[in-house]
């Protein structure tokens, strides 16, 4: 349902994970592995694809970011919309219809309120 590369950035005026630098976080892309139900993935950290190397909480300082999730097991992996980007829709890239937005907040059983 939803697009097939997607991407979020906070709107507020400090973003969400670093409050110096633009941080945008790819939600799903068709080359990430997709996760499953038989999936039993434990650990995870941010990969900055613009940087090339993981990345922490202010810790690269090198221009704005591109933030992956990845799975120590699969490497990056998509992730379903967190809260936080189903609160502020508007920072979705493409943006998303009502319909997808009403899907993505059925399925991760978010309130948008």
């Amino acid at each position: 349902m939803l697009p097939p590369r997607l991407l979020w950035r906070d709107p507020r005026p400090i973003p969400r994970l670093n409050r110096r630098e633009p941080v945008t976080v790819i939600v799903s892309d068709p080359g990430f592995h997709e996760p499953g139900g038989d999936d039993h993935c434990s650990v995870f950290g941010y990969v900055c694809q613009a940087h090339d190397r993981p990345y922490r909480h202010e810790s690269c300082r090198d221009g704005p970011h591109l933030l992956a999730l990845d799975c120590q097991a699969h490497g990056p992996e998509n992730m379903g919309p967190q809260p936080g980007m189903l609160l502020f829709p508007e920072g979705f890239d493409p943006p998303l219809s009502d319909a997808q937005l009403a899907w993505a907040r059925a399925e991760g059983g978010a309130d948008p309120s």
